[in-house]
């Protein structure tokens, strides 16, 4: 039997763009953001740090954006929108709030706190529709 190191080599690129591809989806875990997008719904992400390379700034984050972020208030990420951006003794403050919620989330985010932003083409979030929902299963949500 012979190993063909092309066919070997070509497997070996398209599992590290899987790979790689995988670490910039998020299943989205709530309806917090209706009708942007739904649980069960997977977003395309950007990330402020992958592998050392900065795909966007935290710091240039805008009002509008949709953002994932290391949230003070509970054990996950949280897949919100800015709101508003104030200064706070010379800190930058961003308010955020899922679409759906009637308030905002519950405490100011840092640009320290802000891990992914979600992409959007034009004025239009990249969304996979239910194709996270086995995920989901898969992980009892």
């Amino acid at each position: 039997m012979e190993i063909d190191l092309k066919e070997v080599a070509s497997y070996a690129i398209i599992l590290i763009i899987v790979l790689i591809a995988a670490q910039h989806l998020n299943v989205v875990v709530s309806g917090s953001m209706e009708p942007a997008f739904y649980r069960g719904d997977i977003v395309l992400v950007e990330k402020a740090d992958f592998l050392g390379i900065h795909e966007f700034d935290p710091n240039t984050v805008e009002v509008g954006d949709v953002v994932v972020y290391d949230a003070a208030w509970y054990d996950q990420p949280v897949i919100h929108r800015v709101i508003n951006i104030t200064n706070i003794n010379g800190t930058t403050m961003y308010v955020i709030k899922g679409d759906n919620n009637n308030r905002p989330d519950p405490y100011y985010v840092t640009s320290d706190q802000i891990r992914e932003k979600v992409v959007t083409l034009g004025d239009n979030l990249v969304v996979i529709p239910k194709v996270g929902y086995l995920s989901l299963w898969l992980r009892g949500l």
